[in-house]
């Protein structure tokens, strides 16, 4: 077993000069010498910087540069990050008169003929959109039109 002896230019003090700032270097582990086994470990320290001349540290920031690889999958991810949210979707049921309801068919195939195929679900919410835009009176004579049904699920006959 040779025994490794430890070189005097090795040094864990970090030293100010007069010149510079000081900047202080993390230590890891994969940065230290190997050490025999037999030997203690002794903690590394650390010098105070001198208090007769006030410096400022400055974390040193260190970029990886991106693989080709990952290069593609950083700009996908900005991507996504520009996009909007998509609303929360709510689901509800409701009870309709069947000639109204027939209506919403009639407006479907009204919209497919004018080359704008149309969900019931996009009628509603373009119905729902006419009338916040109406006027107050507009309004309260659309409400007025619509009579008052009961709610809850239809009774089934036996």
């Amino acid at each position: 077993m040779s025994t490794l002896k430890k070189s005097p230019a090795v040094s864990t003090k970090v030293v100010a000069k007069p010149a510079a700032p000081v900047t202080a270097k993390r230590v890891t582990r994969k940065a230290l010498p190997k050490k025999p086994a037999t030997a203690p470990a002794k903690p590394v320290t650390r010098a105070a910087a001198p208090k007769a001349a006030p410096t400022t540290v400055k974390p040193v920031q260190v970029s990886k540069p991106i693989p080709k690889a990952n290069a593609k999958a950083s700009v996908a991810k900005e991507a996504k990050a520009d996009k909007v949210k998509k609303p929360k979707l709510i689901r509800d049921s409701f009870t309709i008169p069947k000639a109204e309801y027939m209506v919403i068919e009639t407006l479907k195939e009204r919209a497919g003929k004018l080359a704008r195929a149309a969900k019931k679900s996009e009628l509603l919410r373009a119905g729902i959109k006419a009338l916040a835009a109406m006027s107050d009176a507009n309004f309260l004579s659309a409400l007025s039109a619509v009579p008052t049904i009961k709610t809850g699920r239809p009774s089934t006959a036996v």
